[in-house]
Order: C-alpha cells, then structure tokens, then sequence
C-alpha cells in the first residue's frame, strides 16, 4: 500500500478513536453538543483523508487548508481544526523519514523539528486562511500577527507568538513536548496495562488534562476556571482513573460538572492533543506491525 494512503488512514482512525472515546466534556457517541454532533466529528475524521494523503509532498499550509477545507465542506461545522494544525506537521515528519522507522517517535520527533523550522510565511497564511474557514470559538483577539490580518512572520513564529494562550501553539514551539511526553507514555501505559483502547485514551487524556489546563477552556472563561478543570482530572487521577471503580464514579461526576448548553467548560484543546497522541501510538502499532509482517513473510507490504 501506498505509505502516504496508509498515514492518513491512520490519520482518520485517530481522530475516529479519539471521539469515540467517552471523555469528560466533550462530544461522544453519547453526548452531542447543541451546535456539533458526533456524527458531525465522524464525517470531519473521513474528510481529511484526501488532504494527508499528501501531507509528504505537499506544504504544512496546504495540507492545513485542504483538511479544513475538505472538512468544512463535510461537517458542516468545525470539528477537528486543533486537530489539523497538530497532525499536518506530524505526518509531514512521518513521511519525511524512511519508512523502515516510520515507527521510531525519536526519529519522527527528530524530523518533526526539521519540518517545523522550514515552515514559512507562506504555511502562515494558508493557516490563517484555514483558521478563518474553521470559525474557532473564543479565538479573541491577539495584539500581534491577529488571525484576522495577514501575518508577516513564519507559521512556527506565529504559534510561539500564541503558546500562551494556545496549548496547539505552544506544541509548535516545544517540538510537540506534551504530545511526546506526556500523551504518548500515558496512552502506551494504559494500554500495556490491558484497558481497551477507548478507556486507554480516556486515561491519556485525563494524565494531558491534568498536567496542562486547557486553553479552550481558558480563552472561554479565563485561566482559574481551567485550572480548576485540571484539578478536576487531577482528582480523578488520584482516585485510580479509569482503572478503578472509584475514578470512574469521579469521572463520571467531572463530565456532568462540565456539560453546559454554552460549552464553556469543554477541553477541547485537550481533546486535540489527545488526538495526536493516538496518531503517533498508531504509527508505531503499524511500524510493528509491517516489521512481524515482513520477518514472518520476507516480503514487504
């Protein structure tokens, strides 16, 4: 199969896992929000294909604009911008190294910090261009390089310029270093562990939530009230999260704390990281995969 074919399916199956997931605050198979439904998320994740399918060969900044475009255009609403500004430069890296260590993160991160620095003004306004399709609540307004003007820096600067208000844009700045090193290890933990894969991204999720209060969250009602939220994970946390009978009844009390019809208490940005942090542990599912292919069979796929 075709490696670029083959990234963004795993692309789709990431952004299909994370939403399927039963989150706190968040859009599920159980939860719709007033103005965005599950299915809405289901039909973005299959969208996107066609954009990744390129993201080796083509710009971070067109795939960014297709993505969105393409989502848009599906959906109907945006559901996966986040998502898309993490993932474009991710599978750029993915593609960039040679696919016998497609599924080595100190080589994906490795790449990832090349892709980064050769982004360009241009990557920055086809961004922005996608950014303004997508519409994002609580986006405000920033005193440089606003998202209603045409930037004049470097997608990479741009997003520095943003990362605290931003967690999407400080994961630009910090070579994905919440991504790598908090996503992935708790997501890989979880599933070393046994959970099923929903419950496992629960669990990652809830150990990002924890660490880093949500920007979205942040933008909407300000930096208390998110901190307040990771607490609230924290706590989870600490009464064995998904693991026990214990955190699930104080997960299942923390998602009822943050479902309201304004979604002013929705960790979206979270769910965006998480998204990414699935993305990766796939790549390298398929890289291990592909390898006992090959050893088993002597033929490669």
């Amino acid at each position: 199969m075709d490696f670029g074919k083959r990234i963004a399916e795993l692309v789709q199956e990431a952004c299909i896992r994370e939403v399927c997931a039963p989150k706190p605050g968040n859009v599920n198979p159980h939860h719709d929000f007033s103005d965005t439904s599950f299915e809405d998320f289901l039909l973005g994740a299959i969208a996107v294909g066609a954009a990744f399918e390129n993201a080796g060969d083509a710009a971070v900044g067109e795939t960014v604009l297709r993505a969105v475009e393409d989502s848009r255009r599906r959906a109907g609403s945006n559901t996966n911008l986040g998502i898309i500004l993490l993932l474009a430069p991710l599978t750029k890296a993915c593609c960039t190294v040679a696919r016998e260590q497609a599924g080595d993160v100190l080589k994906i991160r490795e790449s990832l910090g090349a892709v980064l620095n050769a982004l360009t003004v241009q990557d920055a306004r086809l961004a922005y261009e996608a950014i303004r399709i997508a519409d994002p609540a609580g986006l405000g307004r920033a005193p440089e390089q606003d998202i209603s003007e045409e930037p004049s820096v470097t997608l990479l600067e741009a997003m520095e310029l943003a990362k605290d208000r931003d967690s999407v844009a400080s994961e630009y700045g910090t070579n994905f270093e919440i991504t790598f090193g908090t996503g992935l290890p708790a997501l890989k933990e979880a599933l070393s562990r046994g959970l099923k894969y929903s419950d496992a991204v629960v669990q990652a999720f809830l150990a990002i939530l924890g660490r880093v209060p949500d920007t979205l969250i942040a933008r909407k009602g300000g930096r208390e009230t998110s901190r307040r939220v990771s607490k609230s994970a924290q706590e989870v946390l600490l009464e064995g999260g998904v693991y026990t009978p214990e955190g699930r009844a104080r997960l299942r009390e923390m998602d009822r704390a943050l479902r309201d019809g304004a979604h002013k208490l929705n960790p979206g940005a979270t769910a965006d990281l998480t998204a990414a942090t699935v993305f990766l542990e796939l790549v390298e599912r398929e890289a291990l995969r592909v390898h006992q292919l090959t050893a088993e069979t002597g033929i490669a796929e």
